[in-house]
């Protein structure tokens, strides 16, 4: 490498991942990764450090021996930016709790064609009596969400901030016989809610009567 890119690697490398921190709350990138209320730090981040690195430009004289780590650190960002993330939901949940911690809250008073699956979940961890919403019509969508033990549920992440700290939550689903939904797939699923049992306990199952395939959301992380 010459003496003059040698010269510049630092400016360019704050240069391209604060293109990186920009582009990705630009486009959208963020909504796989990050709560929505936290995007615009990560924008202005990418602005500080692409001003950081006209900063270094103007300053004129730079070190001219080569750095590796800044050099290694440019090519990382550069992949970053060539590679939009594709996270495995479903992957990602095989690995974390699915306890929601802190009690949860009924909530009776939305018509159950309008709960969401994040409602449903919460509303049957709080009063999981199953006789209480046989026949409630159900309208959700998630994604497949691949169980060890068991055919896969329809699922959704909950986050705090970010995927480190998400939180899986499924509903069972009776699935039409010889179907095999592929993991990761969303879904939106119309049916109803039915009773079956498991291991001599009853719980809530969800009977569709229409499953489709949906593309993945704009913002498929949920609070």
């Amino acid at each position: 490498m010459g003496e003059s890119l040698a010269a510049v690697i630092r400016p360019i490398t704050l240069a391209l991942w604060g293109a990186v921190l920009l582009w990705s709350t630009l486009s959208g990138r963020l909504d796989l990764l990050l709560r929505g209320v936290f995007h615009p730090l990560v924008g202005l981040s990418g602005v500080a450090l692409l001003a950081l690195a006209l900063q270094q430009v103007l300053r004129g004289r730079q070190d001219q021996r080569w750095n590796r780590g800044w050099a290694l650190s440019a090519l990382l960002a550069i992949a970053v930016l060539a590679m939009p993330p594709n996270p495995s939901f479903s992957d990602l949940a095989a690995n974390r709790n699915s306890d929601l911690g802190e009690a949860v809250e009924l909530d009776f008073l939305l018509p159950p064609s309008q709960r969401s699956l994040t409602d449903w979940v919460r509303l049957l961890r709080s009063q999981p009596d199953p006789a209480l919403y046989a026949g409630d019509p159900v309208r959700i969508s998630g994604f497949v969400l691949t169980q060890p033990d068991g055919p896969p549920q329809l699922g959704r992440l909950l986050v705090r901030c970010c995927l480190a700290d998400a939180t899986p939550i499924g509903l069972p689903v009776r699935w039409p016989a010889g179907a095999t939904p592929p993991a990761d797939q969303w879904l939106a699923v119309e049916g109803t809610m039915g009773v079956e049992t498991i291991a001599g306990q009853p719980r809530s199952v969800v009977l569709p009567s229409r499953i489709r395939p949906i593309p993945r959301p704009a913002r498929p992380l949920e609070p």
